[in-house]
């Protein structure tokens, strides 16, 4: 009998380009050795303390990136999903900002458009396009999107984050009274960012204590 296959598989979101992007690395071996596909690897139960611990490892070791935000999304399993056999893969989701994976410099990560066809091996493609839909499908009425950005950001900037996730335009006025209901930003005294051809706007960022699980709001902007 074939040895069970248990594996964590990470969707790495972010914005570039006024798009959404998810970050691919080649493999490195065998089944599909060469083609792009989520960052991924075994549960190591020897070290690792739960799936969690081991999503954060690899995220880690393949791109190099210590993601402030990474939930679990759902659990991939069956037959027919690795040539290997049987397996079982807890696939998790991460946001960070276009600038920490720039930072990050990993020569192998490829970030590329969820709203172009993907082809990748095994169900990848069906991960990316589970996480995306849950982000898009809660955006409207979680601090999730602030993830996407720097530590620190406008309101303005935060605007443009959930319009472009949102695939439409959103009221200044309403965007704001809703933002603060959440009770999810902090204002940086005497902080200001650039904001085009007007004055400087206030920095804000997510509070400390919100920084590594989701505020929601009970109805939508």
């Amino acid at each position: 009998m074939n040895e069970l296959i248990c594996t964590v598989d990470l969707v790495l979101l972010t914005l570039k380009d006024d798009g959404l992007k998810v970050a691919l690395l080649k493999r490195d071996h065998d089944p599909f050795k060469g083609v792009l596909s989520l960052p991924g690897g075994y549960i190591h139960a020897d070290e690792d303390a739960d799936a969690r611990d081991a999503a954060l490892r690899v995220l880690r070791v393949k791109t190099g990136i210590e993601s402030p935000y990474l939930e679990q999304l759902a659990t991939f399993s069956g037959s027919a999903r690795d040539p290997r056999g049987w397996s079982i893969s807890v696939a998790y989701y991460a946001l960070v900002s276009a600038d920490v994976i720039e930072r990050a410099s990993h020569p192998d990560v490829q970030l590329l458009s969820v709203d172009r066809p993907l082809n990748l091996p095994f169900d990848h493609r069906q991960i990316v396009e589970t996480a995306v839909a849950r982000l898009r499908s809660i955006s409207q009425y979680s601090s999730l999107p602030c993830h996407l950005l720097g530590e620190t950001f406008t309101l303005p900037q935060l605007q443009r984050v959930y319009e472009t996730l949102m695939g439409e335009a959103l009221n200044k006025v309403s965007f704001r009274r809703k933002i603060f209901e959440m009770g999810m930003l902090e204002a940086i005294a005497g902080k200001f960012g650039a904001s085009g051809a007007h004055r400087p706007a206030q920095l804000y960022r997510l509070k400390p204590e919100l920084r590594e699980r989701l505020t929601l709001l009970q109805r939508g902007l």
